[in-house]
């Protein structure tokens, strides 16, 4: 059994509120779960924090929340999508999370507020984000971005996303994406990996909260095996950026995002994979707790993000 790092402990205890509140419904849940509104007076090293909404569709906008570095652009694009099981959470709750990620990548950072289930199910969540990587890629000039070099992230949930909206941009001839960044993704609706069996429960994130998290958000068995949902499951991972899938050593969805990583290697996609030891599930968006573990995460997608930018750089020079 891997050894919690103190931290991880410190957060088990806080996440098991979340747990016992289940039977209270989704919204009492998502009341535990809140983060109070950031101080938008703090920047930090940040140039400017902008909130806007854009549309989705005919009838709905959606929230997004802009971080620009102190840095002379255009600059390149981080989309970020937050956790939250598609039932929780908001950008609030990665705030602190993508400050650091735009400072210690210099890239500004569009934080995507998508619809929530179980009032708006799959497929509207993730038809939100890819309309969000739509709108950056076509207004990226107006926040001082470059739409050649846009990268989809997010953690858990919102690592199913980023992978998601990578294969819709590939099958709709959407946005050219530069990298995808996977933080302990959800890949599929197979609760019987070994890592389900190893931390079933008294981790944090267990086996009946994901299922419950699940039921919250596909609309029916079917969509269980749809690659949109569940991309572990897509016949085809081929031509699809080149992806950072960071799991956690102590976490149910330890093993999905691994076997992902390896599905994407088979299809001859550039993959990286890191396991942080001692880390369990949520670790990435909670700066109050992990602090170094999160800096450390934030500074291995920067290297890699720089090797990205090295090797297209390397390969342009090889084709003159």
């Amino acid at each position: 059994m891997p050894e919690l790092l103190p931290e991880s402990k410190i957060y088990i205890e806080g996440f098991n509120l979340v747990l016992k509140n289940l039977s209270l419904g989704h919204q009492a849940v998502r009341d535990l779960f809140k983060k109070p509104l950031s101080d938008r007076a703090d920047f930090g090293r940040l140039a400017k924090i902008e909130d806007r909404f854009i549309p989705v569709d005919q009838d709905a906008n959606i929230k997004i929340r802009i971080y620009t570095p102190n840095v002379e652009g255009p600059l390149p694009i981080y989309i970020y999508y937050h956790g939250g099981g598609w039932v929780l959470g908001d950008i609030e709750t990665c705030d602190k999370t993508c400050r650091m990620i735009s400072e210690l990548t210099e890239r500004i950072v569009v934080s995507v507020e998508y619809r929530l289930s179980p009032e708006y199910k799959f497929p509207i969540p993730v038809n939100d984000c890819y309309a969000a990587l739509e709108w950056v890629s076509e207004n990226a000039e107006t926040i001082n971005g470059d739409a050649s070099n846009i990268v989809v992230s997010g953690e858990s949930a919102g690592g199913n996303m980023a992978a998601v909206v990578s294969m819709m941009a590939r099958d709709q001839n959407g946005p050219d994406i530069t990298a995808q960044v996977l933080v302990y993704p959800g890949t599929s609706f197979d609760f019987n990996t070994k890592s389900y069996e190893e931390f079933e429960n008294g981790f944090g994130l267990n086996k009946d909260l994901v299922i419950w998290f699940a039921n919250h958000y596909i609309r029916d068995e079917r969509d269980k095996n749809e690659k949109y949902a569940a991309p572990l499951l897509a016949d085809d991972l081929s031509d699809l950026p080149p992806a950072l899938v960071i799991v956690a050593e102590v976490d149910v969805l330890r093993d999905e995002g691994l076997a992902y990583a390896k599905r994407l290697k088979e299809e001859k996609v550039q993959v990286e994979t890191i396991c942080e030891k001692g880390l369990v599930h949520g670790y990435f968006a909670n700066v109050e707790i992990f602090p170094k573990q999160i800096k450390n995460t934030v500074t291995n997608i920067a290297r890699f993000l720089h090797e990205q930018k090295q090797s297209k750089l390397l390969s342009s020079e090889s084709l003159k």
